[in-house]
């Protein structure tokens, strides 16, 4: 297989394009034309649906770029570090990483790994749908509770488990009388009416009556703090408040610990920049429990 072809397939299908691939490379338009086309003719696939107006990759196209992408980039990488003399992690890491995450502990995490390999270029996006690593092009990915992919591996480095907390000043509902039920602070996603919760006297429901809706935990706490009603949070995100009584723990929510996972593509060897971002992430969350994510995040 001729990898220069390869390759300049690789540039066609990140760019989505055979004109964007040559304006962001210089690289003649034509020549990679020809060159997938070559590709194409030696695979006897085809690679691409070529329309009116757009360029979309086929389903062997997909599988194609998903490889050969890594893989010539490993290949890249191995040229550079045997040229440098060592495999020091240097060029771009995407990431992208849940909105809560990035919002308490992503900028110290990404402030430490920049001193520590300044020839990273390191970009994070906060976003918590889940995206296409090959397509949007993202090199790690951390996602709470994702569904199996069985094109990305990875493993759980952190947990942490949702409870309700509320203002020592909120009286505490009692019963199943409607008056009874909860002023609660829910996100703009949507909350269930009762909240099911485990404590020392046994299992629970809170009937809850929503006054607000927030669409970031942060703000959800702050209310909760300012006595609006009560919550359901991550209990590393207000364990501090219940240390010094600021909030009182009504219960556990009666539900599956979260558990953040970082991802990555398939594949024997990951590169110097992605291991050395997970390395950190392992040093920051030796235990990954909810305590050290608290501790973490009140530093």
């Amino acid at each position: 297989m001729d990898l220069l072809a390869l390759a300049d397939y690789t540039l066609v299908a990140r760019h989505g394009g055979f004109g964007k691939a040559a304006r962001a490379t210089g690289r003649p338009k034509a020549t990679l034309s020809r060159r997938v086309a070559d590709l194409e003719a030696g695979l006897g696939l085809r690679l691409f649906e070529r329309g009116a107006r757009d360029l979309k990759l086929t389903e062997e196209g997909r599988a194609l770029f998903a490889r050969a992408g890594q893989l010539l980039t490993e290949l890249e990488e191995t040229a550079v570090e045997i040229a440098s003399g060592g495999s020091r992690p240097r060029g771009r890491l995407r990431i992208s990483a849940p909105l809560l995450f990035c919002q308490t502990a992503m900028g110290k995490l990404a402030g430490d790994f920049a001193l520590r390999y300044p020839e990273v270029r390191l970009e994070v996006t906060s976003e918590d749908r889940p995206v296409d690593m090959i397509e949007e092009g993202f090199d790690l990915v951390i996602r709470v509770n994702p569904d199996p992919d069985e094109s990305l591996v990875g493993r759980a480095f952190l947990h942490d488990r949702l409870v309700v907390v509320a203002s020592p000043a909120l009286r505490r509902p009692r019963g199943d009388d409607p008056a009874d039920a909860v002023a609660a602070v829910v996100r703009a996603s949507g909350d269930q009416p009762e909240w099911r919760v485990r404590t020392r006297e046994g299992r629970e429901t809170i009937r809850t009556r929503p006054v607000l809706s927030l669409s970031s935990l942060i703000m959800v706490r702050d209310a909760v703090r300012a006595g609006v009603g009560a919550a359901r949070l991550p209990i590393s995100l207000v364990s501090h408040d219940l240390a010094d009584g600021t909030l009182v723990h009504w219960g556990d929510v009666d539900a599956p610990d979260i558990a953040l996972w970082t991802l990555y593509p398939t594949r024997r060897l990951l590169s110097a920049r992605v291991s050395a971002f997970i390395d950190q992430l392992r040093q920051a969350f030796p235990n990954g429990t909810p305590d050290e994510l608290a501790a973490y995040i009140g530093k």
